[in-house]
């Protein structure tokens, strides 16, 4: 599979990172992610669900946790860069780029694996 991104995939390669447009429901009731979805601002991003509640960075530990888990990466290799406190975050994934996008690309394929 080609990890070519698209006009639709919430990534892209920036150097040796992968950039990732997440937007996260926290208060779910599993941690999940969900698929892909456009903004109304035209931004698409990657769905993501988590049962903590947005208090004190649980959400968002959460959300990197489940991240690194779903990628089989290092949660250290996940790194909140932008929109810590909003729904819509901007995540820098460390490793390799190529390899990143093309297990997102199955992991948004088949979002339930």
């Amino acid at each position: 599979m080609s990890s070519k991104a698209f006009i639709s995939d919430p990534w892209r390669i920036h150097g040796d990172a992968l950039i990732l447009s997440v937007r996260l429901t926290p208060k779910s009731a599993r941690d999940e992610i969900t698929g892909i979805e456009t903004l109304a601002d035209g931004r698409c991003t990657l769905k993501v669900r988590v049962r903590p509640p947005p208090q004190e960075g649980e959400a968002n530990a959460a959300l990197i946790r489940l991240i690194a888990k779903a990628l089989r990466i290092p949660a250290s290799a996940v790194v909140i860069e932008a929109g810590a406190t909003g729904r819509v975050k901007t995540l820098s994934l460390q490793g390799d780029p190529e390899q990143l996008a093309n297990a997102l690309a199955e992991l948004v394929a088949d979002p339930k694996s």
